[in-house]
């Protein structure tokens, strides 16, 4: 009798390519964190190997300039793309950076990835403050960028996950006083467990798509 030896395919290696948010997101509780937690309850923890790859303070020309040494070294199946905060905060306090050279770092660090042979996910920035009348200082550059990554993700044919939009909507539905923070971070801008939560369960969902 001849027996078929069962062959397991390797799993698809997933990069979170980000800053702080990112950062925090690999560390116990964090939205990466959970996320392996979610596949070995669904019995798929052998599917996806997941790799968190988060600086804190990283604008998208710096996640560019590690591109290489972090992620593409890692030879990646996908690579999901979380940044833009720090872009909005540095733009505000003077530094040399604005819209024009977002999208075009932002642009080119697509590409780069797409050229390995990486499938690239989107991720819209999604909140510095999360009052919902739109009084956060940073509201209107917030959702110039996220506009940008929209418009990146149609343009470079990626897959989109507009935390941004996500964010507002949960908080516009479970944050009735209109507080800063509180509702999905712990500063206005780092998650905390339901927006790590939000965060997991929306990536999962995308993920799971693939």
């Amino acid at each position: 009798m001849i027996t078929m030896a069962f062959i397991s395919s390797s799993p698809k290696r997933v990069v979170f390519l980000g800053d702080s948010v990112t950062q925090m997101g690999a560390e116990p509780g964090g939205y990466i964190d959970l996320m392996r937690g979610m596949l070995k309850a669904k019995n798929l923890e052998g599917k996806f190997d997941l790799m968190g790859s988060g600086i804190g303070g990283n604008k998208v020309y710096d996640l560019y300039q590690r591109l290489e040494k972090d992620v593409l070294s890692k030879k990646p199946d996908i690579v999901f793309v979380f940044v833009g905060v720090n872009d909005v905060l540095h733009k505000t306090w003077g530094k040399d950076v604005d819209a024009g050279k977002f999208e075009l770092f932002y642009r080119a660090l697509i590409r780069k990835v797409k050229a390995s042979g990486a499938e690239v996910i989107l991720c819209t920035p999604a909140v510095i403050g999360e009052r919902t009348d739109f009084s956060n200082a940073h509201d209107g550059d917030l959702n110039k960028y996220a506009t940008i990554v929209l418009g990146l993700s149609k343009e470079e044919k990626c897959t989109l996950l507009d935390l941004r939009a996500m964010f507002l909507k949960y908080n516009l539905s479970h944050n009735p006083n209109n507080l800063e923070q509180g509702i999905l971070t712990t500063d206005g801008v780092h998650l905390n467990p339901t927006g790590n939560k939000l965060v997991a369960d929306a990536m999962m969902e995308v993920l799971l798509g693939r």
